[in-house]
């Protein structure tokens, strides 16, 4: 399979860099459906008759192995380049889906653990890196621009499977014109087939249509010494083994940790969550669930951009800085939600949708922080490595929520004081996050690779 292979990746004299966020896109668009996992988690949790506990241990196995598998498969996806990685993520991804559609129909749980969570995340995490890298390579002028384009699509991907997913449901179930309805296994089962076939063609498209830039490459006007004078930006490089050595990239992890552990706690249960900070005393709510398929996709488009907006805007004023409004501002808005956000529907959707929008923008600006940090060497690698920040806050994240809420009341019958202590340990997770990015740093030289090494994008690593 030759025709996998880097080499066949490299752009030609004269390429069109802006050619290549559309290819990023089509991969991250797919795989960015796992936030549209709400859509579907009620009717899991019927169909198998679990609590919502157990559901969200499936989201939780894929953001697990999402991280592992970045982690572990960094430096392969670096060495291999993006269609290799791309190709890999488009099998495991479609795989997953249909292992999990076959537990469905056989009513084993098990398998959907396996297949959506295992087989499935390894693809999210193959996925997810396998841009990345290559974006920031083509736009070392604008990385904060660059990472915000790779990483929207994932963010934006509940915008289509959202409302997609809704249709698809009710199309598969003869029963969805009944007051109360809520969807048959059999339908979710069907849902799971029909996105396999749709997400393998559009991620191959993407794995065909990517490019790397030639060594030595570089924007027409771009001076990379100019990038010394700006704060906590390094001309030098760490290698991925270095790295994990040094406090920064720690720092950064935690700084990671805590943003994505409270932005899954909404993202995670956003479609029964609108219902119930709305539900009144007789077990009725004044949101429907066509509107709470909305919210998730409304909740994608801030997750989408924010994802692109702030990260951008980091290009301007530093990744420390907009690090500071993700953690800080979040942190009042996280608590304004649990004191007064069932006041109006207004004031929920607004405090919910800024606040993914950080959520978002936290993922995004993360690549270009490590690029300002450590240098574009292995860049790709220490991003696998950091986004096991992710596979830790996606156990963290659905098990605080789903862990308050389980013990609150029954599924469908809760209310917004029943979410409060779970929004309010998110405040304490977002200033322990402020803190942690108030330590960082620039690296200290001693990790940085010898002058002679720094090109050696592919060596082995220590």
């Amino acid at each position: 399979m030759s025709w996998l292979d880097r080499d066949r990746t490299i752009a030609r004299p004269g390429f069109n860099r802006w050619l290549i966020p559309p290819a990023a896109l089509a991969v991250h668009l797919c795989i960015g459906q796992a936030y549209a996992t709400s859509v579907y988690k009620t009717a899991l949790t019927a169909h198998f008759d679990a609590t919502l506990t157990q559901i969200g241990i499936i989201f939780s196995i894929a953001i697990v192995m999402l991280g592992l598998s970045a982690a572990l498969l960094g430096t392969w996806v670096d060495r291999n380049g993006p269609r290799k990685a791309m190709f890999t993520s488009a099998v495991l991804w479609t795989s997953g889906f249909l292992v999990g559609a076959l537990g469905i129909f056989t009513n084993q749980l098990w398998l959907v653990y396996l297949g959506y969570g295992f087989i499935g995340g390894i693809g999210l995490g193959i996925g997810y890196i396998s841009p990345v890298s290559t974006l920031i390579k083509w736009f070392p002028d604008r990385p904060g621009l660059a990472t915000g384009m790779a990483i929207m699509g994932f963010g934006g991907g509940a915008l289509i499977a959202s409302p997609l997913s809704t249709q698809l449901l009710r199309m598969y179930d003869p029963n969805s014109g009944a007051e109360g309805w809520v969807a048959s296994g059999d339908a979710v089962g069907k849902l799971f087939l029909t996105l396999a076939v749709v997400y393998f063609a559009y991620m191959m498209f993407g794995a065909f249509t990517i490019k790397v830039p030639a060594d030595g490459w570089k924007p027409e006007g771009f001076d990379p010494s100019q990038l010394k004078s700006k704060p906590l930006i390094t001309t030098d490089n760490v290698s991925a083994a270095n790295a994990i050595r040094t406090p920064q990239f720690w720092l950064v992890w935690v700084v990671l940790f805590c943003n994505v552990t409270a932005g899954i706690g909404i993202l995670e249960q956003a479609s029964p969550m609108i219902q119930d900070f709305f539900r009144g005393a007789d077990g009725t709510t004044a949101v429907s669930v066509a509107v709470a398929g909305g919210f998730v996709g409304l909740l994608s488009i801030g997750n989408m951009g924010g994802r692109f907006g702030w990260s951008t805007l980091s290009d301007l004023i530093g990744r420390k800085r907009i690090y500071m409004v993700y953690l800080g501002v979040g942190a009042v808005l996280y608590l304004v939600l649990a004191l007064a956000g069932s006041s109006t529907t207004l004031l929920f959707v607004a405090l919910a949708f800024v606040i993914i929008s950080f959520y978002g923008g936290g993922f995004a600006t993360a690549p270009a922080y490590l690029r300002d940090l450590f240098g574009t060497y292995q860049v790709g690698a220490i991003h696998g490595r950091l986004l096991t920040a992710w596979s830790a806050a996606g156990i963290a994240g659905p098990l605080i929520v789903n862990a308050f809420l389980d013990a609150q009341g029954t599924p469908g019958e809760l209310t917004a004081g029943a979410y409060q202590p779970a929004l309010l340990t998110m405040v304490v997770l977002l200033i322990i996050g402020f803190i942690a990015n108030l330590l960082v740093k620039p690296v200290n030289a001693r990790f940085h690779e010898p002058v002679r090494e720094a090109p050696r994008e592919f060596a082995k690593e220590a």
